[in-house]
């Protein structure tokens, strides 16, 4: 079959017996000019189906793509070069180094000689020229492979493998460790000799002709063939990452303004902590980058995260970082390369601001963390306007830049401070709980610090000019550049706003108020819907109730019928705890009073969180009995609790106005239901006057 042509302005035709030069191209109209200068124009189709048509050369010399010959040895690469130019010489009758204008040797012009004369002059040079007979069929055959192939096919073809991968080995074999290998993805890492044995009984109980199993070094070349690039006998998390990847190229997105796209994480951070009762325990970070600007504009420490933590840095990103005392004033915006002259005529709240920007995301991506599923993170987004993005599980390659960025905090700064565990136990040092640590509230200044005065001033590799691709731009630079093009939109937030942050329950208002976990909350304010149904339907018409994990002395019940404003109720005995705590205390002193057969009431968990925080503070548990394991390990999970609820203790977000002392209703609240009743304490007793006949004859009436 005659392979396809290829016509190019520049190239030299046979037609009509005569040579032609292409001069140009138009569509399918192709404009000739002859040796003489004389010009003429025909359909292309109509040229190249003509008797006698041919390409004969080209005016220009063809350079070879580079890079072609790469995979070849030096001395291979040599030859395939000088068969190219002998070839090219047998159909052109020019080489391809031939100066423009060169007219090609009489033996070699396609005008005067035909293909099987050409041939025939090349055999009988090279014959001469090598001292080595070269047949006219040596010359046939390498130029149609030269022909079919190019230049790679003027290499000796004994260079590349021809085998398949799995060699002589049995089909079957094959077929069977590739099943072994899909199977070992999440499983623990094992040696090739385990794969060996398992192919040798999964043969045997085939059915069929006997499969015959390679020798054990051929296994082992088998194997090292297939595995390459799966990490079978390798890592394990490498492994199981490299299968989650996608078959194709990663994309890229790109990102025109700050918040468009950001990323949002938790992961264990790599320090240990002292809490406030001396507790070493480890916490978690949880951070928000901006992708457009790499700035981290949110980042929180925390013992566990809870959605609470997830909502509220929200909220942090879209505010300006505040000045702490101490900081240096270097660290301000106003000092910073932010434009902070035209920002601060838009917004006066970053005239005390750090030097971090406040942006407002338009788009979070997300992974399957519960704080980032539940409920009350995904309200918060809808609240802000924010659009949730959910990365498929187990591919952390969906929110890269998040990734990297809490593995450089790991990097850039936690491996300087005291306590560094490293990524893992390997990395682990000896006695690192005795160094001297920081407190977790002391640990979040220093990150807050290191965001403002190194990661945003920092040059970033991905943040570079387009136009001097040399430069890179600090996270602060790329986002003063992008603003004078996306502007900027403060988003003030009161402290009405923070309670939409905050997780929701719906629930009953009664006649003695509302009760969550035993807990009774209850003010003057609910005196005008108690009993009453809020009118919700899709809640069954129960009384939309804000709560903070972290501190359960208040709640805030949104009042439908009155526009939705909020209603501060405290808890009943809010004067008998004045030491702030969360649901986590009040949950595992309450599953120690299940557990020890006691009666759970209000009264009593209230009584036992209080002393268990002030045993914790007194330092009373400090020695516990060695004797007694159970109370070992019960003494250690109630100091670790009571350490964390004092981390968490103090509120971390502006809270409405709230009663100074519990309302004078509240020592007897009024209680119909027997269940309140069995939780009530006992009233106080309010003597009666003793009536006097003297004195009230004296009155007037």
């Amino acid at each position: 079959m005659r392979r396809p042509l290829v016509v190019r302005p520049g190239d030299r035709v046979r037609f009509e017996n005569r040579v032609h030069t292409v001069v140009g191209l138009s569509g399918v109209l192709v404009r000739l000019a002859d040796e003489h200068g004389q010009g003429s124009a025909m359909h292309l189709p109509t040229l190249m189906v003509s008797p006698g048509f041919e390409v004969i050369g080209s005016a220009s010399a063809r350079r070879l793509p580079p890079g072609m010959l790469d995979g070849l040895a030096p001395a291979e690469a040599e030859r395939a070069l000088w068969w190219h130019r002998h070839m090219s010489e047998v159909l052109t009758g020019l080489a391809p180094d031939a100066p423009a204008g060169a007219m090609p040797r009489p033996e070699y012009d396609p005008a005067v000689r035909t293909l099987t004369q050409r041939e025939e002059a090349k055999a009988a040079e090279l014959t001469a020229e090598t001292g080595r007979p070269v047949s006219w069929h040596t010359i046939r055959s390498r130029r149609r492979r030269y022909q079919s192939r190019g230049v790679l096919g003027m290499a000796d073809g004994r260079q590349a493998p021809r085998r398949p991968v799995q060699g002589q080995v049995d089909a079957r074999v094959v077929e069977i460790l590739r099943t072994l290998m899909g199977q070992a993805r999440d499983g623990s890492t094992r040696t090739v000799s385990y794969y060996f044995t398992r192919v040798g009984q999964e043969a045997r109980e085939l059915e069929g002709p006997l499969v015959m199993m390679p020798s054990r070094a051929t296994f082992y070349r088998l194997f090292e063939r297939l595995e390459a690039g799966r990490h079978t006998t390798g890592s394990a998390r490498t492994r199981r990452s490299l299968a989650n990847q996608p078959d194709g190229v990663f994309d890229q997105v790109t990102v025109c303004r700050p918040g468009e796209l950001m990323e949002i994480d938790s992961t264990p951070f790599d320090v240990l902590v002292r809490l406030d009762n001396g507790v070493v325990d480890r916490c978690e970070l949880v951070g928000m980058v901006d992708v457009a600007t790499r700035s981290i504009t949110a980042a929180v420490l925390r013992p566990t995260t809870k959605s609470v933590d997830a909502a509220l840095l929200l909220a942090r990103s879209v505010t300006p970082a505040p000045m702490r005392p101490g900081w240096p004033e270097a660290l301000r915006m106003e000092h910073s390369v932010l434009p902070y002259e035209r920002l601060l005529s838009v917004d006066e709240r970053l005239r005390h601001a750090a030097a971090v920007p406040p942006i407002i995301p338009e788009t979070v991506v997300i992974d399957g963390g519960k704080a980032f599923l539940s409920k009350n993170f995904h309200t918060a987004c809808n609240a802000l306007g924010i659009e949730v993005i959910h990365a498929p599980p187990r591919t952390p390659t969906h929110k890269p830049h998040i990734e990297r960025t809490l593995g450089s905090a790991a990097s850039l700064f936690a491996q300087f401070l005291p306590g560094y565990t490293g990524r893992s136990t390997e990395y682990r040092g000896r006695k690192v709980e005795e160094e001297p640590l920081f407190s977790l509230h002391q640990l979040q200044e220093l990150l807050e610090q290191w965001i403002s005065a190194t990661w945003q001033n920092r040059p970033h590799d991905a943040l570079r000019d387009p136009l001097a691709p040399r430069r890179t731009f600090s996270p602060n630079e790329k986002y003063a550049a992008l603003i004078e093009t996306a502007g900027y939109l403060p988003l003030p937030l009161t402290a009405e706003d923070y309670l939409e942050l905050l997780p929701a329950r719906w629930q009953a208002v009664n006649s003695y108020g509302i009760k969550i976990k035993h807990r009774i909350y209850n003010c003057d304010e609910l005196d005008g819907i108690r009993r009453e149904k809020s009118g919700i339907t899709e809640r069954k018409n129960l009384w939309e109730v804000r709560h903070d994990p972290y501190d359960i002395r208040l709640v805030w019940l949104r009042n439908n019928r009155d526009g939705g404003k909020w209603i501060t109720v405290p808890w009943r005995l809010l004067s008998s705890a004045p030491t702030p705590f969360g649901e986590l205390a009040w949950d595992h002193e309450a599953r120690n009073l299940r557990e020890q057969g006691e009666h759970v009431a209000e009264g009593a968990i209230a009584k036992a969180v209080d002393g268990l925080m002030e045993r914790v503070v007194a330092g009373s548990e400090s020695a516990p009995a060695p004797s007694k394991p159970a109370r070992d390990r019960k003494n250690r999970r109630d100091r670790k609790v009571a350490a964390r609820t004092q981390a968490t203790g103090e509120p971390a977000w502006p809270r409405p106005e709230q009663p100074l002392a519990p309302p004078p209703a509240l020592a007897a609240p009024a209680r119909h239901d027997e269940e309140a009743e069995a939780d009530e304490p006992l009233a106080d007793v309010v003597p009666l006057k003793v009536f006097d006949a003297r004195k009230e004859a004296k009155k007037w009436w």
